[in-house]
Order: C-alpha cells, then sequence, then structure tokens
C-alpha cells in the first residue's frame, strides 16, 4: 500500500509526479490497515517536499530516507520523561460504552465536553456508575443529543454504513487536500540556508490535539520560527510535552481589543497560519479568509477540521478516536478480530497522519508562493485520511513491531519545562540536512507573543 499511498498524496499535492524516498526496515504495527505505510508515506511526502523546496535553491533535491520502525514510533508518543512522570492522557470517563443497539464513544477529555455528555447522561463521576445510563439508549440518539449539547460522541458504523451515510457520501466527493487558490501577490526571494531549508519561515500555529501540534513540530525540525498562541485557561494534559517541542508558546485573548491587536501584528508577518478550528469558528471571532488576506496578502492558509468541509457534519466537533467510530474503522477491528468491543487502530493514525499532510502541504505552498506568488488555503480533514486508510482494510491482523529499544531512543537530552527527557529517534533523514529543534517543550503561555 506504499506506493498507492505515496501516489494519492501526490496527486492530491498537484504534483506532476510521484517524488522517490528510500525506505528502510521491514517492521510494521500490528493492524487490520496498512498504518506503518501510512506513516511512512505521510513523514515521506512531507520530507519530501522541504527536501525540494531546498532543491529549487540548491540544486536537485537531495535524497530522502525514511526508518519503518521510528516512522511507527513517531505516530505515537514520542517523550520519554527522565525522573518525572506525563499526566494521565484520557478524562476517566472519556471511552466505548455499549449501548441498547449498539457502541458509542464519549469523548470527555475537556471540561465543557465532560460537562455536555453529562448534561445529557446525569451527573456520574465513574465508567461504572455512567455505564448503564448509556446503556438505556441507542447509540444514534445519545450521539445525537450530546453533539445537540455541543459536546463529542460516536456511533460506531460499519464501512459500508458510513459509504451510505450522508457525511460519508460528502467526504467522498472530497479532495484528500481541498485547495483554495486566492491569487497572485509579488513575494521577494527567500535566502534558503541548506543546512535548515525553512530557517526564516514564520508560521503561527493556533491548532489543538494533536494533528495540527504534529504539522508544526515537523516543521520546527527544520528550522521554521513557530509560534502556537492558545486561550486563557486551555490546557491539554499530558499532550502539551508532546506537541510543543520546538515551538514558542504564547497566549491570547481574541476577546480583548489589546490581545486582537497584538494577533493582527503576528498575522502580517507570518508566512503559514496554521488552525484547527471548526469551519467559521475563526470566522466568529471576526477573522475569516478575507479578512485574514487583507492583513497579510501574502498569508499561506493550511487548516483541518474533523469530518470534512461539506455534508451535514461539516460544522460536528470530532476527534481522531471518535472518528475512528464513525467512519467504520473500530468495527472492521472488532469484526474480524473477533473481540467484544470496539478496536481502534493502535495509535492515533488518522491525527498523525493529516499532521505529516498538513505540513507537506504547508511547504507545497511556499513553494508556489515563491515560484508563482500564488496565495493558497490547504484544507484537510482526519475524514479524508481515514478514507484513504480505509482503502487498507484486510481481513488479517498483520504486522509485527519489536518493543522499544535502547538505541529507539535519541541520545539528546532535551530539557523540558517539567525535567530532562529523551525522544524517539526521528524517522525522516534528508542528505545534507540536520533536524533539530531550537526550543524543547514547554508549557502553554510562557513565552511572548512576538516573532
Amino acid at each position: 500500500m506504499l506506493d498507492c499511498f505515496n501516489d494519492q498524496i501526490a496527486d492530491a499535492l498537484g504534483l506532476a509526479t510521484t517524488p522517490n524516498f528510500e525506505v528502510t526496515g521491514t517492521e510494521s504495527l500490528p493492524s487490520f490497515f496498512a498504518v506503518t505505510d501510512l506513516a511512512c508515506a505521510s513523514i515521506g511526502m512531507a520530507t519530501a517536499m522541504i527536501a525540494h523546496w531546498r532543491g529549487l535553491h540548491h540544486g536537485s533535491d537531495a535524497p530522502v530516507q525514511i526508518d519503518r520502525r521510528l516512522a511507527s514510533r513517531w505516530f505515537d508518543m514520542t517523550i520519554r520523561p527522565q525522573g518525572w512522570t506525563l499526566p494521565g492522557t484520557w478524562d476517566p470517563l472519556a471511552g466505548d460504552y455499549e449501548t441498547s443497539d449498539g457502541w458509542i464513544r464519549l469523548h470527555t477529555n475537556a471540561p465543557h465536553h465532560r460537562k455536555a455528555a453529562l448534561s445529557v447522561l446525569g451527573h456520574h463521576e465513574t465508567r461504572d456508575s455512567l455505564s448503564p445510563a448509556v446503556r438505556g439508549w441507542s447509540a444514534d440518539d445519545l450521539e445525537t443529543e450530546i453533539v445537540a449539547a455541543n459536546g463529542c460522541a460516536a456511533t460506531m458504523r460499519g464501512i459500508a454504513d458510513w459509504e451510505n451515510h450522508p457525511q460519508g457520501h460528502a467526504v467522498r466527493a472530497e479532495p484528500l487536500i481541498d485547495w483554495l487558490d486566492h491569487g497572485n501577490v509579488s513575494i521577494p526571494a527567500k535566502s534558503v540556508d541548506p543546512a535548515r531549508p525553512l530557517a526564516g519561515v514564520r508560521v503561527l500555529d493556533l491548532t489543538r490535539v494533536l494533528a495540527g501540534p504534529v504539522a508544526g513540530r515537523f516543521l520546527a525540525a527544520f528550522g521554521a520560527d513557530v509560534l502556537r498562541i492558545d486561550p486563557p485557561g486551555w490546557n491539554e494534559g499530558a499532550v502539551i510535552p508532546e506537541v510543543t517541542l520546538g515551538k514558542r508558546c504564547a497566549g491570547l485573548d481574541l476577546h480583548t481589543p489589546e490581545d486582537r491587536k497584538r494577533f493582527e501584528d503576528l498575522i502580517s508577518d507570518a508566512d503559514i497560519l496554521l488552525h484547527g478550528y471548526r469551519p467559521d469558528a475563526l470566522s466568529g471571532l471576526g477573522y475569516d479568509g478575507k479578512t485574514l488576506r487583507s492583513i497579510n496578502p501574502a498569508l499561506i492558509d493550511v487548516t483541518l477540521c474533523a469530518y470534512g468541509w461539506t455534508g451535514p457534519w461539516a460544522q460536528r466537533r470530532g476527534f481522531d478516536s471518535l472518528v475512528q467510530m464513525s467512519c467504520g474503522i473500530a468495527d472492521w477491528g472488532m469484526k474480524h478480530a473477533k473481540a467484544s468491543k470496539p478496536l481502534p487502530l493502535p495509535v492515533q493514525a488518522l491525527d498523525h497522519a493529516t499532521g505529516y499532510l498538513m505540513a507537506a502541504g504547508a511547504v507545497h505552498a511556499l513553494i508556489k508562493r515563491q515560484s508563482s506568488g500564488t496565495i493558497t488555503t490547504a484544507r484537510h480533514s482526519l475524514a479524508q485520511t481515514a478514507h484513504l486508510l480505509c482503502q487498507s482494510a484486510r481481513t488479517t491482523l498483520d504486522g509485527i513491531i519489536r518493543d522499544e529499544q535502547p538505541n529507539d531512543l535519541d541520545k539528546t537530552i532535551e530539557n523540558t519545562s517539567w525535567g530532562p527527557a529523551h525522544r524517539i529517534a526521528f524517522p525522516a533523514n534528508i542528505k545534507g540536512v540536520r533536524h533539530h529543534w531550537a526550543h524543547p517543550a514547554g508549557s502553554l503561555r510562557r513565552d511572548a507573543p512576538h516573532w
């Protein structure tokens, strides 16, 4: 499936030919889907785009190499604390529940999403207490009520059910990457450091768990100045040490005039905006595409949503684990493993793959802007990535990967805000280029909001 994934991603990027890169190793994550092939394809294509950006300024593209084992590891948590521990990843009530007619997944990690679910189901502190309440509902009815309360939930559907669902139809009609061109501007030529190809590229990161932050982290590895902006009070728990690597992290309240002015100043000098708000959410804050381009006509806009940009669920909140339930992945695994409950992917592959596709799209947009002056928006969705991965569905559990080994870790010590840590060694290599993160992982809102 690797070549198939590569060709489809290259086509989505609008490339005339599929870039070549070497993939080493034979290990794969055990799954009923080609998860490791998707990891290699998405990371490989993002890396190939950086090699191409570099090659435009310094001759031909340098060779790219991707390690299958390490790519699999980078589709999961990569940080390894030394002498300290990460907080828990999941809220105690989050997870899969049996209903009167099937299964549903509740996503309650954010306090307001937990509150929304409990506004429908009543007050509960434990899964043991909540389970009987969920069992009294049909899955679709409960999903509808929680979503109407501004919560996050997903009925487990089969692949065929999703294909026949109105939102499934909408997703299939959309491209893997939806490109919107906004005319041309005159861009001064950028000098490119062959050792740090993205040095001087400014990326404003407004994204949250998990795809968008993966994109910013990857761009930072090759020199991009990535500034993450969070609103007051936002917290992502165990994910923060994972996804703030390479970034400066500031805070702004876009409901205050002073912070709106600072935000607009940042936009005016940014090259790339990464955001993962629901469709029209940023517009609701007064920053639709037209307004952003009036502030900075040369701004590249790379965005994502959960369930696609058209169809009845275009505004629906969602996360990787929910999309796996909706689109048939968890049901497929459960049925073919003869399991007693939903069986998701071994990692949050939709998030990670979408993040690397966003990074590939961002660099491709840089190339278009530099070569022709064309300014673009690249729109991604977790559901589109799921649609790509579902093409690899198989009826047997294939793949084997060894437990983590000492030589899987980068020997560099990362001095995070919480203490020292190692990372899984980076899976991507461009000949002549040293990946490096200028900033260790750190707490949110610790930096000033300026370039």
